[in-house]
């Protein structure tokens, strides 16, 4: 399994474990997921992209193309790879340090929020304005 398989199984047993609970064989799944969320990641890196700029040096190159795949992975991880807020259940309090993965997956948590609430406000104002 990937490391974007990875991810969102631990993003799922986390944030989800009722629906996760239900899949029928999640390494499986997760492993399938993984592969998607891979080429998704390819595709939507090199769309980010575009083309080469004339005169681009090549380290202007490699940094365009890291910042596409940042970027490219970031939604997609907020697109494919969590599960839908309406399903996640609000993690219950530690007393144990959090993890890296916690606190990334918290971090990613929030980001997601935040996008929706802006997606859904561009929409309402695009409702008002039509």
């Amino acid at each position: 399994m990937n490391t974007y398989g990875k991810f969102a199984q631990e993003a799922w047993k986390t944030t989800a474990p009722e629906e996760y609970a239900q899949i029928p064989d999640p390494d499986a799944w997760f492993e399938a997921l993984g592969e998607e969320a891979t080429q998704r990641v390819g595709e939507l890196m090199m769309e980010l992209a575009g083309p080469d700029p004339v005169g681009e040096t090549y380290l202007e190159k490699v940094g365009r193309l890291n910042a596409s795949k940042m970027q490219a992975e970031e939604i997609v991880r907020a697109e494919m790879l969590t599960p839908d807020p309406s399903v996640q259940q609000e993690p219950e309090e530690e007393d144990e340090e959090e993890t890296g993965v916690a606190q990334m997956l918290r971090v990613v948590e929030q980001l997601n929020r935040e996008d929706r609430e802006y997606w859904d406000e561009v929409a309402r104002q695009d409702a008002e304005q039509g």
